[in-house]
């Protein structure tokens, strides 16, 4: 790369306008900074044991071509063969460098990865033999677990024969003792038996005896609130009348106040003031008959403000008919 930049900065910078003479070396670093790039990621995918296709393959010539052109311009422009075979050695190398590298890396990675495979099936073998040598050792363990379980299951229905045969013993006995034991509760069931049902007639005849007295108290206490029902109906009833009465008593008083009323307002206008006690009637009259301020100063004789302060008394008293307190205090 070195002898490549030394080669190929002295062509670029006749090539180059005089103010960007500095920048000559840019190219052949580029260009072999490229073929390094192609080399490294080449190096990488050889040894993941990968293929990169038609594009790094003609990546890697391009670069290595473009590196042989730029060394052996110069010699070429001037026709200097020998400057052309000189220059086209470091390029060369390194092209066919790359390609065999890449070969020599694709070989190592096959090689590394049949020694790998190789390494494995050895490693799968001795695994299988040891797993046959513990399945052989399992076999003869659970051969073995076997022989004792069943010298211990032997031994264990001998010994539940023996508790099945005392088990079968007991039982008859105790079939014996609960055979005694249930004659005896029977007897004592059926002395039990005539003595509750001794106590059940006497409960029965005692229960007969409260449903008489409480099918007696019963008719009493319906008899009772039967009276009673007929006395809170005679008071309704005449409560009834009661408020009955005292309503036509209001109408015929509202039906008389209202002919009292209609016979104080059906006058003419009076000429002059009427007295103070007349006036004070026919102003009740017309305000209980919503008459307006105005046709009760006509018919008073008195002035706007005294019957406004009338008809001013007649609402705070809240009335809206004339009642006797009024017309009596009017009278007063």
């Amino acid at each position: 790369m070195l002898y490549s930049v030394l080669t190929v900065t002295p062509l670029m910078r006749a090539h180059t306008p005089d103010g960007w003479r500095w920048t000559a070396p840019i190219l052949p670093i580029v260009v072999d900074a490229a073929v390094v790039i192609v080399v490294r990621l080449d190096s990488v995918l050889a040894r993941l044991g990968g293929q990169g296709g038609r594009w790094p393959t003609l990546l890697r010539w391009m670069t290595g071509i473009m590196t042989l052109a730029l060394n052996v311009a110069d010699s070429a422009l001037r026709k200097d063969l020998v400057g052309v075979a000189v220059h086209a050695v470091a390029p060369l190398l390194l092209i066919v460098t790359a390609e065999t590298g890449l070969a020599y890396r694709r070989a190592i990675t096959a090689a590394v990865a049949a020694i790998a495979e190789r390494e494995r099936q050895e490693r799968a073998a001795q695994e299988a033999a040891a797993a046959e040598r513990e399945r052989l050792a399992r076999e003869e363990r659970e051969a073995a677990r076997e022989a004792v379980e069943r010298r211990e299951r032997e031994a264990r229905e001998h010994a539940a024969r023996l508790a099945r045969e005392q088990a079968e013993a007991e039982r008859e006995r105790a079939r014996e003792e609960r055979e005694h034991a249930a004659k005896l509760r029977r007897e004592e069931w059926e002395r039990q038996e005539r003595r509750e049902a001794t106590e059940r007639a006497e409960r029965e005849r005692q229960r007969e005896e409260r449903e008489r007295e409480e099918r007696r108290r019963e008719q009493e206490r319906a008899e009772r609130e039967r009276r009673e029902r007929e006395a809170t109906a005679r008071r309704e009833r005449e409560a009834a009348a009661r408020a009955e009465r005292e309503r036509r008593e209001k109408e015929r008083e509202r039906e008389r106040l209202r002919r009292e009323h209609l016979a104080l307002l059906d006058r003419e206008p009076a000429a002059e003031k009427l007295p103070e006690d007349l006036a004070l009637r026919i102003v009740a009259a017309a305000y209980a008959e919503n008459l307006a301020q105005r046709r009760a100063v006509e018919l008073t004789g008195w002035s706007p403000a005294w019957v406004s302060n009338r008809y001013q008394e007649l609402r705070d008293s809240g009335s809206t008919t004339p009642t006797t307190p009024v017309l009596e205090g009017a009278a007063a």
